[in-house]
């Protein structure tokens, strides 16, 4: 709204040129009217419709069809009473360039749709009331029937531009106000929960457990704090792999632990997905086979080259010949969900397994 306001604003600027450029021809040409009393009582209704129309379109409340399709009616009526004032034979319409102000209303208003079809509806007008269509006519209706619409298309353009500005405008500042608040947290309620960590478990007991819960409220906030931190990350098409882990981290049943660098890891979002529904694979392992109450650490390192994420539970490891037998049986859990999806990634996918858990080592190209 506030664009198009003040592209009218500009349109206003023009009506009076034109305006002004009406008058001073058709009293120039006054020798060209057969009827010059008539002549004068139309240009005087449009000098008054300008100023009129002024008034009526600096409002948005105001600028509604129906003000519009009066002013084209206006416009088109002009042009059409010209063979009624002049000589058949007359070359110029009586408002001549002051029709541009319709036409430019309705392409800031209905963009190039609202462009073209006033400049249709002008040129029509313009070609009936003549006998005969020169190279001057056909230039004018030329002009009308791409000026309409690239001014409309131009206009567009400013609206979307403008919304996008104000968009990126709200997400800056929500993104601040994350940033500020992430600080107050980090400097006052993180620190405050290690404490009561490291002071639970020292004292032992029921103090311990409430240690204990201390310390995974302390990771789950250090966790969404990582999370918004994401969304700060360089919009395209690229994904913050750490923030998608931290979230994976949160959101799956099992208990999981996730280190990430301090600042985001920008991956091709179609390989990040990739490697975030490998590391989901392998918790779904976890919850099938070690059980709910597991607890399972994720850990990315990233360089200018590759990325390694390192997956491990603290369970009773993997049978020997467990995985091929899954294998020969159908079950490609591990084949297709993890070292598939890794190898069509360009990367490799290592399993050591034990007494002491699980580990999977992914590492894959940048």
């Amino acid at each position: 709204m506030a664009v198009e306001d003040r592209l009218f604003r500009a349109l206003a600027i023009a009506r009076v040129v034109v305006t002004v450029n009406m008058v001073v021809l058709n009293a120039y040409r006054h020798d060209n009217f057969e009827h010059p009393t008539t002549a004068l009582v139309v240009v005087l209704g449009l000098v008054l419709w300008t100023v009129l129309a002024l008034w009526l379109f600096d409002a948005h409340r105001r600028r509604t069809p129906l003000l519009l399709v009066a002013d084209l009616v206006v416009a088109c009526a002009a042009m059409a009473l010209t063979p009624l004032v002049k000589t058949e034979s007359f070359n110029a319409t009586i408002p001549g360039f002051w029709v541009m102000g319709a036409l430019f209303a309705w392409a800031v208003h209905w963009h190039w749709k609202g462009g073209l079809a006033a400049g249709a509806a002008l040129s029509a007008t313009d070609l009936l009331i003549r006998d005969s269509v020169d190279q001057g006519n056909y230039g004018n209706v030329f002009l009308l029937m791409i000026g309409g619409p690239i001014v409309g298309y131009m206009c567009a353009s400013l609206q979307r531009m403008a919304a996008e500005r104000d968009a990126a405008e709200r997400a800056a500042a929500a993104a601040e106000e994350r940033t500020r608040l992430a600080r107050a947290v980090h400097d006052g309620v993180l620190q405050v929960l290690a404490m009561v960590q490291r002071q639970g478990a020292a004292a032992g007991g029921e103090w311990a457990r409430l240690g204990a819960l201390a310390g995974e409220q302390e990771r789950s906030v250090r966790s969404l704090i990582r999370q918004q931190d994401s969304l700060m990350a360089p919009s395209g098409a690229t994904t913050d792999l750490a923030g998608a882990l931290e979230s994976l981290g949160t959101s799956h049943p099992v208990r999981v632990e996730v280190a990430t660098p301090g600042g985001p890891v920008l991956l091709d979002s179609d390989r990040a997905a990739e490697i975030v529904a490998v590391v989901r694979a392998c918790l779904d392992n976890v919850l099938a086979h070690v059980g709910p109450d597991a607890t399972a650490w994720v850990l990315l390192q990233a360089s200018a080259e590759a990325v390694v994420v390192s997956v491990r539970d603290d369970g009773d490891g993997i049978p020997p010949g467990r995985l091929e037998a899954a294998e020969r049986d159908g079950r490609l859990g591990v084949a297709s969900s993890i070292r598939g999806r890794i190898a069509d990634l360009g990367g490799t996918a290592s399993l050591d397994t034990g007494e002491w858990g699980t580990s999977w080592e992914i590492e894959v190209p940048r």
